[in-house]
């Protein structure tokens, strides 16, 4: 080392940004080993939101609502939308 305290960082080879996620009994490492810091950063980003994404797309419980909510809220609209017609005109 020449005393410069960044000499190190810059001429080390390999990754300088490293990510390791930890999802329930899964865990997932992440790095980048090309670019800039910057560069680093944002693709361990990128590649920790597609792991996050496909984590819960796998694990997600689905969007179905069930039949008695589904019922309830028509019983409510048609009253809604019974008082709501215009009185006809004659």
């Amino acid at each position: 080392m020449d005393g410069q305290p960044g000499a190190a960082a810059l001429s080390s080879p390999g990754p300088r940004v490293k990510a390791s996620l930890v999802l329930g009994s899964e865990s997932f490492a992440i790095n980048s080993e090309f670019g800039t810091l910057s560069e680093q950063l944002a693709a361990v980003k990128e590649k920790s939101m597609a792991v996050l994404k496909e984590h819960i797309a796998r694990h997600n419980a689905p969007n179905e609502v069930p039949d008695e909510a589904a019922e309830g809220e028509s019983d409510s609209e048609g009253e809604a939308a019974a008082c709501r017609q215009p009185a006809e005109e004659t």
